[in-house]
């Protein structure tokens, strides 16, 4: 129990690591290391485009699998997908406007787009496990800065149905 003046019980709050720091005393003069900084490599992990465009997808996929986009319907109700490469790709709109674009770009703006809401992380493991093949997530296609796909490998669906990759990661 914690007392946050209103005597309503509930879990401890929690800290991070910052508010830690935030507590300790500070003085005058920061201190000095005793040694010199080790120069940071130009191969750093950190510095690596590979290591940073990972995490960058990391984070977009964590956002994605949190949100709710719009999947167009076809003319038979079921989800709106497309064949390429040999892989099937549901299309998913983050918004209207997105899928707006994405029907003129087709040139199908006047017809009626029927739409489902649907959460990012049902998209990925549940509704993509249900197509024949390999299956992924195409977000905001026909948008101009060119949409997102969330492929059918490990760590973007579920392992059964992701494709491998010979090793490489």
């Amino acid at each position: 129990m914690f007392d946050d003046g209103d005597d309503i019980e509930g879990p401890p709050v929690r800290r991070s690591r910052i508010a830690d720091l935030a507590d300790q005393p500070t003085s005058a003069t920061p201190s000095v290391p005793s040694e010199a900084p080790e120069p940071v490599s130009v191969h750093a992990p950190e510095l690596d485009p590979v290591v940073v465009a990972r995490r960058e997808f990391a984070v977009l996929l964590g956002e994605f699998r949190r949100s709710a986009v719009l999947v167009p319907l076809d003319a038979g109700g079921d989800l709106w997908s497309a064949g390429q490469g040999g892989v099937r790709w549901i299309c998913a709109f983050s918004d209207e406007a997105a899928l707006a674009r994405f029907a003129v770009a087709r040139g199908e703006a006047g017809r009626e787009w029927v739409y489902q809401t649907v959460l990012g992380a049902r998209l990925l493991d549940v509704l993509v496990p249900l197509l024949p093949g390999p299956a992924g997530v195409a977000l905001d296609a026909g948008s101009a800065e060119g949409g997102v796909l969330f492929p059918p490998v490990v760590g973007v669906v579920p392992d059964a149905v992701a494709v491998d990759l010979g090793g490489l990661r």
